[in-house]
């Protein structure tokens, strides 16, 4: 495979870097200075190019390459890829599905006792020295508590087997109804979070879901209900939320997504009922290597003329 260029746009992965290294010409976009004269340059030779969820594959990254025959996404969500344009122009795209789901599952239910329970809260109290004045107050149950899920794909369906496991109802709203599911289905996002005590945000990225949790969610979630968003940040309303979780509107909040990464609002650094990450769903040593091993894959499989293993488009 000499003289496949592929083009990584951002730091993402050592081992992934290595890998392709060995199989392919690897150019690294972020080793550049000037990376508008590198594209000239590079314009006809980049065949492949590897991106992620935080990586913007827009069309004037796409145009530039008039060679591109694949790109391969370092990531589940592919909101930040013009796929229209990729069909169109007949580049194949891949993602990472399923190698992901459990650590995110896990990582959602993990927001949920931090945030009812005040973990992270608890665990600076301890560390400032304030256990010896006297006990943490209270904090709030987990189990039994409802939990409503927007999206009920492959995550949404993981993070309801877990929190199963403690005696929660589970809810969902999706596109659709989904029959062969047992659990309770809303027609509208209000009425899933009207009637939850914790909602999850778990869906994919679209124009649809943009800002899917608005005002009227979190008022209908009310001032003992916890947000969680393990989605993407674009998915909810983020000024409202934090007016919401000043207000005292919104019982709480665990998230590992934002609107504008790695930007957060400041004023929910206060906030004790509130639980933040930075953006770390699938970051493991086993997932984010499955992740890499999924992407050279796709990689190999496209320029030996194999079926790819994940495509999208």
């Amino acid at each position: 495979m000499e003289f496949i260029f592929v083009l990584m746009l951002i730091p993402r992965s050592t081992y992934l870097e290595k890998e392709l290294e060995k199989r392919f010409d690897l150019l690294k976009l972020w080793t550049f200075p000037d990376k508008t004269q590198f594209i000239k340059d590079h314009a006809e030779s980049v065949r492949a190019i590897v991106g992620s969820g935080i990586s913007t594959i827009d069309a004037d990254l796409i145009s530039a390459f008039p060679n591109l025959e694949i790109v391969a996404s370092f990531s589940v969500g592919l909101d930040n890829v013009d796929l229209e344009l990729c069909k169109e122009k007949e580049i194949r795209v891949t993602n990472t599905p399923d190698v992901l789901t459990d650590d995110v599952a896990d990582l959602a239910i993990g927001l949920m006792l931090a945030v009812l329970r005040r973990l992270c809260e608890s665990d600076r109290y301890v560390r400032a020295g304030k256990w010896k004045k006297g006990d943490y107050k209270l904090t709030t149950k987990f189990t039994g508590k409802t939990v409503g899920i927007i999206g009920l794909g492959r995550i949404g369906q993981a993070i309801a087997k877990r929190a199963e496991a403690f005696s929660c109802p589970i809810a969902y709203h999706s596109r659709s109804e989904k029959p062969d599911m047992k659990y309770k289905y809303y027609p509208s996002v209000a009425e899933l979070a009207a009637n939850s005590d914790i909602l999850v945000v778990a869906c994919a990225l679209t124009q649809e879901t943009r800002n899917i949790v608005n005002r009227e969610v979190m008022d209908a979630l009310g001032p003992k209900g916890v947000l969680i968003n393990i989605a993407r940040g674009p998915h909810v309303d983020e000024p409202e939320l934090v007016s919401a979780l000043v207000e005292g509107r919104l019982g709480g909040a665990g998230l590992d997504v934002y609107q504008n990464e790695p930007e957060v609002p400041e004023e929910l650094f206060k906030l004790e009922n509130v639980v933040l990450l930075p953006h770390v769903g699938s970051g493991t040593n086993e997932t984010r290597k499955a992740m890499a091993d999924l992407v050279i894959a796709n990689l190999e499989a496209h320029f030996s003329n194999k079926p790819l293993l994940t495509p999208v488009v």
